[in-house]
């Protein structure tokens, strides 16, 4: 059971290196972000031809999420419940599995969590507001769905191993202690970083910026996370980043993070 999360900067541009990486990375479940499109956009026909079932969340120019899953998603749930917003950032699902049994169903959130622009500013206020939000929704939303992933975009790194320069991004955005501070009280939920769950190598990062050969250089930071629930932890067998779409042409800044479960 393989699931991934990938920031993809515009659907409408990287489509085909969607569709092609998902016929050589054959996953049950993968959530999108920053789709850049509307509902009515959603080249849901390409997905079903290549096997996949999708649901989504599009916005014109920025945001938007989807899921894209092998089999239907059933309870979608679109944005965070109780949470006054109109800006399109989380999409969630129950998804089952092959097995088709109520114990093989996992709640699967996708989500792209505000930038928060700068420390200070109206956009960080509504980025800490955001994830209280969240993380009280996803309080509920664990007692009723104890198989439970959270993945997608966070735009926030845990700590200076996170961080290609960690003195030059101290207090800077994504990496200020204000966003970690939220970032642990969702762990403190019962959630686990799976990336971390494994030995990894030094300065393994998911975004790079594109400009200063950002990539080339390895100047970049883990923002792309996928976190589960204490009754999925020990079911994790293997996490990792795929920077091999960073190679393609006209790439996202972002790299797929990818997770196996077995059992």
């Amino acid at each position: 059971m393989k699931l991934a999360t990938w920031n993809v900067n515009s659907l409408t541009v990287r489509l085909p290196q969607v569709l092609d990486w998902l016929a050589a990375n054959p996953v049950d479940v993968l959530a999108l972000q920053e789709l850049k499109l509307t509902d009515d956009k959603f080249p849901h026909a390409a997905f079903k031809a290549a096997g996949f079932e999708s649901v989504c969340f599009g916005q014109k120019t920025y945001n938007g999420v989807a899921l894209i899953s092998r089999t239907p998603a059933q309870q979608v749930t679109r944005n965070i419940p109780g949470f006054d917003d109109d800006l399109a950032r989380v999409i969630s699902a129950t998804v089952a599995f092959e097995s088709g049994s109520a114990a093989s169903d996992i709640r699967v959130v996708g989500a792209y969590f505000p930038n928060g622009q700068e420390p200070g500013s109206d956009k960080f206020e509504y980025k800490l507001a955001w994830l209280q939000g969240l993380r009280a929704w996803l309080r509920t939303e664990l007692a009723t769905h104890p198989r439970l992933v959270l993945m997608g975009d966070f735009n926030i790194t845990f700590d200076d191993a996170d961080v290609w320069d960690p003195e030059g991004m101290r207090d800077q955005i994504h990496c200020t202690d204000e966003e970690r501070y939220e970032l642990n009280a969702l762990i403190a939920l019962g959630l686990t970083d799976a990336h971390r769950l494994f030995a990894q190598a030094p300065k393994s990062y998911s975004w790079w910026d594109y400009r200063d050969f950002g990539f080339k250089r390895n100047r970049g930071m883990r923002i792309d996370h996928i976190l589960v629930s204490q009754a999925l932890k020990p079911l994790v067998s293997a996490c990792q980043i795929d920077k091999t779409p960073r190679h393609n042409e006209r790439p996202s800044d972002h790299a797929p993070v990818l997770m196996e479960l077995k059992g």
